[in-house]
């Protein structure tokens, strides 16, 4: 099973080819902007340092959110492209399952996983999971951080905006260092994914708040 997996959903850009439970080759810039310049030489390079040809590709995975609009948008149009092309599928993959997918097993085991991304609204985006599960229990939701649930038991934290949610939870959180997805770790979502031992995510952009884009007067919001 060969997969292409491409991300630009936070201050990262990435791409990997992964085949049958390995990293063939991997590329990664971090940056807050430029996903959409950054992420088609990556592409170029990790399949021809893997040897592999777009139409060789079992499937191609990209995250879907949340995260930054453009990234996002970025990053799912390449894959869509290149899937279309090769006749594959087109595969996504969440934030949180991605970064979920990032961490030991061992320790995704004994703990819950909150996965939580950062509005930059005064907001974080929530997406949990049970111990040792890698299927959200269920979407993205938004919080304040005065207004977060209280975890059942131990959690281990991921994404971008876990650091301030490990200042309020203090010692019944453990601060992982999954801070970006890894388009590695994309891959292997995405290959349990391709098996059924994961529910099928469409690769659509999966907005949980609208964009925070303010449009010239008069011009009509999209409904994308």
């Amino acid at each position: 099973m060969r997969i292409l997996a491409l991300d630009g959903a936070l201050a990262r850009a990435s791409a990997a080819v992964w085949a049958e439970g390995r990293v063939l080759a991997a590329r990664s810039a971090d940056g807050a902007r430029g996903q959409a310049i950054a992420l088609p030489p990556m592409v170029a390079a990790v399949l021809a340092e893997a040897g592999v040809k777009a139409a060789a590709l079992d499937a191609v995975a990209a995250v879907v959110g949340p995260g930054g609009f453009t990234g996002i948008r970025a990053a799912l149009a390449l894959a869509q492209g290149l899937a279309l092309a090769a006749g594959r599928p087109a595969i996504g993959v969440s934030t949180g399952e991605a970064l979920a997918a990032a961490l030991p097993q061992a320790l995704r085991a004994g703990h819950a996983v909150w996965s939580a991304t950062d509005t930059r609204r005064g907001r974080i985006l929530l997406e949990r999971f049970a111990p040792g599960a890698l299927d959200p229990l269920g979407p993205p939701e938004p919080f304040s951080l005065e207004a977060l649930p209280v975890p059942e038991g131990p959690v281990a934290l991921v994404g971008d905006a876990a650091p301030l949610l490990a200042a309020v939870l203090g010692d019944r959180a453990v601060l992982t260092d999954a801070l970006l997805p890894e388009a590695a770790a994309v891959a292997a979502v995405a290959a349990l994914r391709l098996a059924g031992k994961l529910p099928p995510r469409a690769c659509l952009p999966l907005y949980v708040e609208p964009p925070a884009v303010k449009l010239p007067p008069g011009q009509p919001a999209s409904q994308g």
